[in-house]
């Protein structure tokens, strides 16, 4: 089983070439279809539009909300194309990690001119295998 960091790092790397290519504005779908069908050709395990139940005071809620991708069983990637993502969107998906009890979170917009702003890695317990300042990506819980 891969490294989760490793996985993260592929997932972003992908992205980044996916924004060259295409550049920024198209609909979600589009780039989540793409980076599902790229990151198989990768040999990852990529499921789209993953449905979660959850359950609140003894009544259980089918297909209350879905990921965009699972990567892995474990990374939860969330993509946007608005002009600026809001804090809405990063607690949106701190929540699905919480809930799904998934370690590591991406949140990717494409919808900037540059993808550079667009990349938020959100954790939810999670340890990272190599030490802080080895890291490309700064781990935030907001």
């Amino acid at each position: 089983m891969r490294d989760i960091d490793v996985i993260s790092g592929e997932v972003v790397d992908l992205a980044i070439r996916l924004h060259r290519e295409l550049g920024p504005g198209l609909l979600e779908s589009v780039y989540e279809t793409v980076m599902a069908a790229k990151l198989a050709r990768l040999g990852l395990k990529v499921a789209t539009q993953v449905p979660v139940a959850i359950e609140f005071e003894g009544m259980r809620f089918d297909h209350a909300f879905r990921i965009d991708l699972l990567v892995d069983d474990r990374l939860i990637v969330e993509i946007k194309s608005v002009e600026r993502p809001t804090a809405a969107h990063a607690k949106q998906l701190l929540t699905y990690l919480r809930l799904t009890k998934r370690p590591v979170g991406l949140l990717i917009n494409f919808g900037g001119a540059t993808l550079k702003e667009g990349i938020r890695r959100l954790v939810n317990d999670h340890h990272p295998s190599a030490s802080p300042r080895l890291c490309a990506n700064k781990i935030s819980g907001d």
